[in-house]
């Protein structure tokens, strides 16, 4: 295990982002699978920090190879890597997310990214019905101080989703398709020897959110419970 992200890393990802081809990478592979398996040290960290307060029934690290199908951007490469935490069982909701990337761009994130129809339903449903609890989350000053208490708005709805009012009072919440935040690093504070206790923390601090939206989720709007 590993409590630190290696200077290597970053330092191959920085190299990489000039380099991105597959020619400079088959030429390094051996410096990029070594550095693969120092990140992986880093995420079984993570996941077991993570364990002690919650339940991790998988973790996915990202390829590193781009789709490119159907982008204009044809560089083969990602140059960041990425791992997500997913919770075990259909009570919990909510996903934990990383992304390592020098230049001061590494993120922490967390939340309901692309739900499905029948979840967005049923978050905007509640939204409509009583929004003070997800705002009173929202706005604890912990949680708050690290992601700005506000979720990230991707695309949102440009005035109302088909059955609401756009008169809504709670219409800002309604509006979303991603329930999701996000907090950014530095360089020097991903290579602090503590970083993996640091992002841990980080994550805890999603868990008042999670724990809402997993009942909201696992119920209907008279609070009966969806699974057996």
């Amino acid at each position: 295990m590993s409590t630190s992200i290696p200077q290597a890393s970053l330092k191959f990802l920085q190299d990489l982002a000039q380099n991105n081809h597959k020619d400079w990478m088959d030429a390094n592979r051996a410096t990029y699978k070594a550095s693969e398996k120092e990140l992986k040290k880093f995420y079984a960290t993570v996941e077991a920090g993570l364990n002690k307060t919650d339940e991790i029934a998988k973790v996915k690290v990202f390829r590193i190879n781009r789709d490119i199908r159907f982008s204009k951007d044809k560089t083969p490469y990602n140059v960041h890597r990425s791992v997500s935490f997913s919770r075990a069982g259909a009570h919990r909701r909510g996903g934990y997310y990383l992304r390592i990337e020098p230049g001061d761009k590494s993120v922490v994130a967390g939340g309901f990214f692309g739900p499905e129809p029948a979840d967005l339903l049923r978050i905007r449903k509640e939204f409509e019905m009583d929004a003070s609890e997800i705002r009173k989350i929202l706005a604890h000053p912990p949680f708050k101080k690290v992601y700005g208490g506000t979720f990230d708005a991707w695309d949102p709805v440009k005035t109302a989703p088909k059955g609401f009012s756009k008169d809504d009072p709670n219409i800002d919440l309604i509006r979303l398709k991603n329930f999701v935040v996000t907090h950014s690093f530095t360089d020097a504070e991903v290579l602090a020897p503590d970083f993996a206790e640091t992002v841990v923390h980080h994550f805890e601090l999603l868990r008042p959110f999670f724990d809402y939206m997993s009942e909201v989720l696992t119920t209907d709007l008279n609070g009966v419970s969806t699974i057996s």
